[in-house]
């Protein structure tokens, strides 16, 4: 793929805030609303990483703070109970998932996740036409246009084996950044159709 992020260490945030096992509740409220995180991860030792504590993980406190405990166990699963009586990272965390050694490489966001879809059209259009057109409809004898506005893949044009369409579809919706992908229905027809003889 053309200049795409394609493993996690291409979108992950490299420079990664942490807390340890005793971080105080709202100690942990406050470094999310700082570096504008939904995550950190809780470190002890010498950066080994035993959990991770997110947004997900603190909610509980609000959701049962005027509840019945009674009924947490009704309403909830215990863990969500637990969550919602705990006072620091290690009441609260989830475990993570780290490199062989246990350390943290980094932290990847729903924001990071999110950034392929950041690609400009221009870029989509030149992945979806090398690694999708030319291969599946080789020219000259097959002419398939590939126009791309916000991240919206539109293909049409002449093709000699109609079946392909849909694998061509489903291959250019795998590109990253592409938000969705149509055939131009006015503008697909089989080589040979409308060409004088």
């Amino acid at each position: 793929m053309l200049n795409s992020p394609r493993t996690v260490n291409d979108v992950m945030t490299h420079t990664a805030v942490a807390v340890g096992p005793e971080a105080p509740f709202k100690d942990i409220i406050a470094l999310l609303d700082q570096w504008k995180v939904s995550a950190l991860p809780v470190l002890e030792g010498e950066g080994r990483v035993i959990g991770l504590v997110s947004e997900a993980d603190l909610l509980p406190k609000e959701e049962f703070r005027d509840s019945d405990p009674d009924r947490f166990t009704q309403m909830r699963r215990l863990t969500d109970l637990a969550k919602a009586g705990g006072l620091t990272a290690a009441d609260v965390m989830t475990a993570p998932v780290v490199n062989a050694e246990g350390l943290l490489e980094g932290v990847v966001s729903r924001a990071d996740l999110l950034k392929v879809f950041l690609r400009t059209d221009d870029a989509i259009a030149e992945e979806v036409g090398q690694e999708v057109v030319t291969p599946l409809f080789p020219s000259p004898a097959e002419t398939v246009r590939v126009e791309v506005s916000d991240g919206l893949v539109t293909l049409g044009g002449r093709v000699r084996d109609t079946s392909l369409v849909p694998v061509a579809a489903r291959l250019a919706r795998a590109v990253e950044g592409v938000v969705d992908v149509r055939w131009d229905p006015t503008d697909v027809r089989t080589s040979g159709e409308g060409d004088q003889a």
